[in-house]
């Protein structure tokens, strides 16, 4: 703490009594008994004009200037050339700064090049040496589409870098320049600070090199929605070219790698999110010994359980991850796994979510056989799945998007209705899937059965926060696949005489895969008196 030269600073061991009486005398300021003693945590009382200031409790440093002096020549700025890539750019997620959420570019182009070669661009990230012998740690976003990546050190110093290995699952990448005798920090595994305790985030916000920054861990376990990440949430400010770089707490040991902001504005509100030390020690190791990452994969599209869902599945308060599609003729389906399904437990490990059941199946590796625990009609039953190679997160992406397919499900410039078949059911009128009814709610090929929702009043779940909209298809009731409206009728019948208060249906809408929804099912109504 900077104290003004002609302060009166008084030991907290002899003589503090007498100065504590005289400054409570002075300012009519009550002082407790225990400072007087010299405070609850030994600090000194410090009188700097007429007010009393006390030093930092043990354990808040008074300066970051010595960690800073020391981790911050390992921290470097990488500076890419790359394509434009214009959707990329444009890309934007409602309250989160869509990835990259650093790039600073200094280029651009137009829509139509005229045939002429794409525009470059360049853009800056950070990163941190964590080895001797020049292996670097960054985003994956910061060298994504990257032609040529230069790495500039604190004294200035400039190396071309080659990528050794990525991982787009957890945002992370490895590069490598040629040299020696670098500086570099390590990642700490082994502990970690807790909730409230002092961090620094070194890095190069707007190209601003060698900038420091600190605040505090907010939270542990975020999820803000990857798969293989639970963030750490730091107020420590980061900025756009602040992703790559370490976070570190007061020893200097790289606690996370900084890789998001939350930022309705595109700059910063104070926080960020950082990839925690474990998750991004065990990635670059994997990295810089093989070149990429391999995950177990099983092709089947799962969801988290809620409540409503799982009441209406019959299972009470039982936590699990359900399943909402397999792929045709992928490991899911050759094993059995059927739409319906609902995962408790992979190879023994509890499941409470969709994300912990794809991290389960993720530590497998192709050909690895997976024990997969399922409730299904009431029953829990063991199924056996031979792992696949998890593709990479594009082409999952992309698997999930068929452009000639795809319909936007939006009808409000559609034709009327057909007619509705027989009475409604759940308060929906149906129809059969038919080349009409696809091309009157724009219905893609992909949906292959099921009846098409012709109108729906007031049928929504229990919380009334997903309702079921004209055009959407019913492909499956309860453990039933659907293929005609008598289908349906007969899977809630069977529902209501099992006395369950609410059917899950599974709904495709446009495009997207199935979605189950609890929809509450109408007791029957009393038979009248003869």
């Amino acid at each position: 703490m900077a104290v003004n030269k002609t302060a009166l600073i008084v030991s907290a061991l002899g003589g503090a009594s007498v100065a504590v009486a005289a400054m409570a005398g002075a300012s009519g300021l009550r002082v407790p008994a225990s400072w007087a003693a010299g405070g609850p945590h030994g600090g000194q009382m410090i009188q700097a004009s007429t007010a009393p200031v006390f030093e930092p409790a043990p354990g808040a440093p008074q300066s970051f200037a010595d960690i800073f002096e020391r981790v911050s020549p390992a921290v470097v700025s990488i500076h890419v050339t790359s394509k434009v890539d214009l959707q990329a750019l444009r890309r934007q997620i409602p309250g989160m700064d869509a990835l990259p959420f650093d790039i600073v570019p200094r280029g651009g182009g137009d829509d139509d090049n005229n045939g002429r070669p794409p525009p470059k661009q360049q853009s800056s990230g950070s990163g941190f040496f964590i080895s001797a012998n020049g292996y670097i740690v960054t985003n994956n976003h910061v060298i994504d589409g990257a032609e040529d990546i230069k790495v500039v050190t604190k004294d200035g110093k400039e190396y071309v870098a080659t990528v050794v290995g990525h991982d787009e699952g957890t945002d992370l990448a490895v590069l490598k320049v040629q040299g020696s005798n670098f500086p570099f920090v390590s990642f700490e595994t082994a502990v970690k600070p807790r909730v409230g305790d002092w961090v620094v985030a070194v890095g190069n916000p707007f190209d601003l090199s060698s900038t420091a920054t600190a605040g505090i861990v907010s939270a542990y376990n975020r999820d803000i929605g990857q798969n293989f990440v639970d963030y750490i949430q730091i107020d420590a400010p980061i900025n756009k070219g602040n992703s790559g770089g370490p976070t570190f707490d007061v020893y200097g040991r790289v606690i996370g790698v900084n890789s998001e902001i939350y930022s309705p504005s595109g700059g910063s509100v104070g926080i960020g999110f950082a990839i925690p030390a474990d998750v991004a020690a065990s990635v670059t190791q994997q990295l810089i010994a093989k070149g990429k990452i391999t995950r177990g994969f099983i092709g089947a599209t799962i969801e988290s359980l809620s409540s409503d869902l799982a009441e209406s599945w019959g299972l009470g308060d039982r936590k699990g991850a359900q399943v909402s599609d397999v792929l045709p003729g992928g490991p899911a389906q050759r094993a059995g796994l059927q739409p319906g399904d609902v995962v408790v437990a992979v190879n023994g490990v509890p499941v409470t979510s969709n994300v912990e059941m794809t991290r389960e199946v993720a530590r497998s590796q192709a050909g690895d056989t997976i024990h997969l625990d399922v409730f299904r009609g009431g029953h829990e039953r063991t199924i056996d799945v031979t792992a696949g190679l998890r593709p990479s997160e594009q082409a999952l992406l992309q698997g999930g998007q068929n452009p000639d397919d795809q319909g936007d499900g939006d009808s409000s410039g559609a034709a009327a209705p057909h007619p509705a078949v027989g009475p409604a059911i759940l308060g929906m009128h149906l129809a059969p899937l038919t080349a009409d009814s696809r091309d009157q709610f724009n219905i893609p090929q992909t949906v292959k059965g099921g009846v098409v929702v012709q109108s729906a009043k007031d049928t929504c779940d229990a919380d009334g926060q997903t309702c079921l909209q004209r055009g959407d298809v019913i492909v499956q009731a309860g453990d039933r696949e659907v293929a005609t409206v008598a289908d349906l009728a007969s899977a809630v019948d069977a529902w209501r005489h099992a006395g369950r208060a609410a059917i899950p249906l599974g709904v495709r809408r446009g495009g997207q895969g199935t979605a189950f929804v609890p929809i509450k099912i109408a007791p029957s109504a009393p038979a009248a008196a003869g």
